[in-house]
C-alpha cells in the first residue's frame, strides 16, 4: 500500500492543527506522549513534531509532506516545495508576526538603534538576516524561552513570535518593527512532489484543508418563503453565489438555500423574518470545495 508520511506540528499549533484535519476529514488520535498520532486514513503515517524541526526532516526526505510555519522555513533555510497558504493559528485565522521589541522605556526607536546591542531570539537566522539587510552588526543570542523577560537586564531587545501583543504588553515591551510576517503552509519533499501517487495525495490534502478554513466563518442558511416574497428575500442574502431556490409540494412556496458569513447573520435573520421568511435554519460548516 502506498504511504505518505505526514509531519504535524506538535505544541502551540497542535490543537488547532487537528481541528483543521477533522474539518478536512481526517480524525486523529493521540496520546499526550505519543510521537506517532494515528490517522483514520490507512494512506497516512503521521508524525508529531516541533513545527521548528518539519521543514528539516521534510527537505530530507524523512517526511513527504508536513505542515509548519512559513518562518521556520525561512529560519531553516529549507529547500522545500511550498504547496498551499493555510492561514490559522493557535489563537486564531490571522498571520503571525516575528517583532523586534524593547523595554517601554528604552531610547531604541528603529532597527539602526541596535548597532553594538545584545538581541535575544529563538530565530536566531532570520534575526541575523534582518540585521544585515539592515546594515547592522549585533550579537544575536539563541533564547531557550522566557524571551520577553530577559530585557532590560540580560539583553537590549527581543525579536519575539505574537499573534495579539498582548505578552509583550504584560511585560512592559513596546514593538519597534515587524521583522517577518508568517502564516502556516503545507509543505512537501522536492521527491515526494515529483511521485505521481503522493503528489496526487499532497493535492486532495491540499484542497481539503483549504476547504475547511474557507468554511470557518460560513454557515449554511436555509429557509422557506412564499414565492411571491422570493425577490424581497434574495435580495437581503449575500450568497456564496446565487441563492438556491426549490420549489414545495404547495406552488406557492419556495425554499431557500445559501451559503453566507456567520458574522451577519445575526442581522441578517431578523430582517428575513420581517419580509416573510419561515422555518429559517443556521447550520455549520466544515468544508467548502469553491
Amino acid at each position: 500500500m502506498n504511504k505518505l508520511v505526514l509531519g504535524l506540528p506538535k505544541g502551540s499549533l497542535q490543537e488547532a492543527t487537528f481541528g483543521m484535519m477533522k474539518k478536512a476529514g481526517f480524525r486523529i488520535d493521540s496520546g499526550s506522549r505519543s510521537y506517532i498520532p494515528r490517522v483514520d486514513d490507512p494512506t497516512i503515517d503521521a508524525r508529531l513534531i516541533r513545527a521548528q524541526e518539519i521543514s528539516r526532516y521534510v527537505e530530507l526526505g524523512m517526511l513527504d509532506a508536513g505542515i509548519t510555519g512559513h518562518d521556520w522555513i525561512a529560519e531553516n533555510g529549507s529547500d522545500v516545495e511550498e504547496i498551499t497558504e493555510l492561514v490559522y493559528g493557535k489563537q486564531g485565522f490571522r498571520p503571525v508576526k516575528w517583532v523586534l521589541a524593547v523595554p517601554e522605556d528604552s531610547t531604541i526607536t528603529s532597527v539602526k538603534d541596535l548597532q553594538g546591542k545584545r538581541i535575544a531570539t529563538e530565530a536566531v537566522g532570520l534575526t541575523n538576516r534582518y540585521l544585515e539587510a539592515n546594515g547592522v552588526q549585533a550579537e544575536v543570542e539563541f533564547s531557550w524561552g522566557a524571551t520577553e523577560v530577559k530585557t532590560p537586564e540580560l539583553v537590549d531587545a527581543i525579536v519575539e513570535l505574537t499573534e495579539t501583543g498582548s505578552s509583550l504588553r504584560a511585560n512592559n515591551l513596546r514593538i519597534v518593527e515587524v521583522v517577518l510576517e508568517s502564516t502556516t503552509r503545507l509543505i512537501a519533499n522536492k521527491d515526494a512532489w515529483s511521485d505521481k501517487w503522493k503528489r496526487t495525495k499532497i493535492e486532495q490534502l491540499a484542497m481539503l484543508l483549504q476547504g475547511a478554513l474557507a468554511a470557518e466563518s460560513k454557515v449554511l442558511l436555509k429557509l422557506n418563503v412564499a414565492a411571491a416574497q422570493l425577490d424581497a428575500i434574495t435580495s437581503i442574502l449575500p450568497s456564496l453565489h446565487a441563492p438556491t431556490v426549490n420549489k414545495l409540494n404547495t406552488e406557492e412556496w419556495v425554499a431557500v438555500e445559501t451559503v453566507v458569513d456567520e458574522a451577519v447573520v445575526r442581522d441578517i435573520i431578523p430582517e428575513l423574518k420581517k419580509n416573510g421568511a419561515e422555518g429559517i435554519i443556521e447550520l455549520p460548516l466544515n468544508k467548502i470545495i469553491a
